[in-house]
């Protein structure tokens, strides 16, 4: 078995973990990334075994959307249902506190929107997302709209980051760090499912995440960042160990 088919096992460990907890009667939170998705389609599968009933879930992607849609989940809106009672997520890194940077599939922005409107936030991964501070093996992601882009880009960097713009089509992985620079036409970049683009930040290891945030929103054209500080209640993980189910506090 590959070191990649042995992270699938576990991702699809504690996906299928985050899925019994699902109940029906629930509004669910479809988050993005690999292991979210497993989640989504084990709840697809329960939907159809007839296990579970009246499941409304809100997907935090286009991409989760059309998948949900195809395996029978029925959607809603946050403007139907502005409480959701459980989303099951991914992230790129979690921290001790469970603290975490997401946005390595580019679903930030929603997916911040959906966790901050969650009675419980349940973060599925993999050991390998475990770190002992954000940003040791990940960028943040940053969100700014596409009008002069190039300040953020030079406020960005005046924090300490080496910024490097997303190239279209490019679903960021850990040490990953695309070619894209501060030249690089708007037309190549990849645009996020509210049409702004993401510029990725590698500040190393960042010691105060919350100073940091607070930075990083105070400049005008910003949407969002993907450091989420307080938001993860749970984080399920999978590992040559077996499962673990974290808690805050």
């Amino acid at each position: 078995m590959t070191d990649a088919d042995t992270a699938l096992q576990f991702k699809q460990q504690a996906a299928l973990r985050a899925a019994e907890l699902v109940q029906s009667g629930m509004v669910v939170g479809l988050g993005e990334g690999r292991t979210a998705l497993l989640a989504v389609q084990r709840i697809g599968e329960l939907l159809q075994a007839g296990a579970l009933t009246n499941i409304l879930g809100v997907a935090a992607s286009l991409r989760i959307e059309a998948e949900a849609q195809r395996l029978g989940i029925p959607l809603t809106t946050l403007n139907a249902h502005p409480c959701i009672d459980l989303t099951i997520d991914g992230a790129d890194e979690v921290d001790p506190q469970l603290d975490l940077i997401k946005g390595g599939g580019g679903a930030l922005l929603r997916e911040k929107i959906i966790a901050q409107a969650t009675r419980r936030e349940v973060i599925v991964v993999d050991e390998a997302k475990l770190v002992p501070a954000l940003g040791t093996a990940w960028a943040v992601p940053v969100e700014v709209v596409p009008f002069g882009w190039r300040s953020q880009y030079d406020y960005l960097s005046g924090l300490g980051a080496r910024v490097a713009p997303r190239p279209a089509g490019v679903n960021l992985k850990a040490g990953e760090q695309p070619a894209a620079g501060p030249d690089t036409p708007l037309e190549a970049l990849y645009r996020t499912d509210q049409g702004n683009i993401i510029l990725d930040c590698y500040f190393g290891p960042i010691h105060d995440t919350a100073a940091l945030a607070e930075r990083i929103k105070r400049r005008a054209g910003v949407v969002e960042h993907g450091l989420f500080l307080g938001l993860a209640h749970e984080v399920i993980v999978a590992g040559p160990g077996g499962i673990r189910h974290l808690r805050r506090g």
